[in-house]
């Protein structure tokens, strides 16, 4: 798969498969969602730390508190995308991205089109209480410095 420049920041290559599509052979909208989740996961990876480890070693994790998507144009079956992440804030407790599906267009401006754009506000947990605690030090630090 080519893969472009991120739009912003970081990016991964998602192949679409049956499983991913409706009757119709378009991508089931909810799906989108594991998409961006993806992406965020190897984004954590990239900048040098694991769910698993966050978890076992400091009690956290990172919740969805909200989502805001749209949907501009569908995806198909054997569809080669490439899903964006980009932070856009990062406050004691939570952080902001933004993230885009886009595919290969030759006929669009730079020759690749959004599919999907979404915002997503996660929260930092503890997750024996499962309540909102400040974003470790360590990790704060790092994450302020990508914004």
């Amino acid at each position: 798969m080519k893969h472009p420049p991120s739009l912003s920041g970081f990016s991964i290559p998602v192949r679409i498969y049956y499983e991913d599509t409706d009757a119709g052979g378009v991508v089931y909208y909810a799906n989108y969602l594991k998409f961006f989740e993806r992406c965020r996961t190897e984004w954590l990876h990239a900048i040098g730390y694991r769910q698993a480890d966050l978890l076992r070693d400091q009690g956290i994790a990172f919740v969805v508190r909200g989502v805001n998507i749209n949907y501009l144009r569908p995806a198909r079956l054997d569809d080669e995308l490439v899903v964006d992440l980009a932070v856009d804030k990062v406050s004691r407790a939570q952080l902001f991205f933004r993230q885009h599906v886009r595919r290969a267009n030759p006929a669009v401006d730079g020759g690749w089109e959004v599919l999907v754009d979404a915002t997503v506000h996660l929260v930092c947990v503890n997750v024996a209480q499962m309540k909102a605690i400040p974003i470790p030090a360590f990790l704060r630090v790092k994450l302020e410095a990508l914004q």
